[in-house]
């Protein structure tokens, strides 16, 4: 019985992240994972600021697809900058079947192009701390208040509507 009501727990916990802005923001805590030389690094200005996280599987990065066009458009137009706010990717790399060594290195040649940070979460520790589910061929986009309380995932490519809702929850949290 206890088996049962766990999975059924489970089974809850990542229906509700497959939503977008999160009804029910719930609690997530900072990790220890790796920056893309492979030195263990802590998640920037957790508790800090506000984090606006991409996190993604590379195949999904290689493929486009309409959330690397959001983060594409960020970059370019700067509509989710804001002093409260911090955007960084973290790199999904179990689920990839390309060579982790040439993937690093176009994540370093991003990061040297326009200054980003690149995470390298090698052991899902992220994805299975914070109950994120199924993240394969996935471009994930998350918010998570300088509270510690993630208020925003999409795994799915946001459509039109998707993309002006997520807007307007960002807005919420960049000043």
């Amino acid at each position: 019985m206890k088996k049962i009501f766990l999975l059924l727990a489970v089974m809850f916990v990542a229906s509700a992240v497959e939503a977008q802005e999160l009804s029910q923001p719930r609690k997530v805590e900072n990790l220890t994972i790796n920056d893309i030389n492979g030195n263990p690094t802590t998640l920037p200005q957790f508790g800090e600021k506000n984090l606006l996280i991409f996190y993604v599987d590379p195949d999904s990065y290689l493929k486009g697809g309409a959330n690397k066009k959001l983060s594409d458009a960020l970059e370019e137009n700067g509509r989710a900058a804001g002093p409260a706010i911090r955007g960084f990717g973290v790199m999904n790399f179990p689920d990839t079947g390309l060579p982790k060594n040439m993937v690093r290195n176009m994540a370093r040649k991003r990061a040297a192009k326009n200054g980003a940070t690149i995470l390298d979460d090698d052991q899902q520790l992220l994805k299975k701390a914070w109950g994120l589910g199924d993240c394969n061929n996935k471009f994930v986009i998350m918010i998570v208040t300088k509270e510690g309380e993630l208020v925003y995932c999409a795994k799915d490519d946001l459509d039109d509507a998707g993309v002006e809702n997520f807007y307007k929850v960002v807005d919420k949290y960049r000043n």
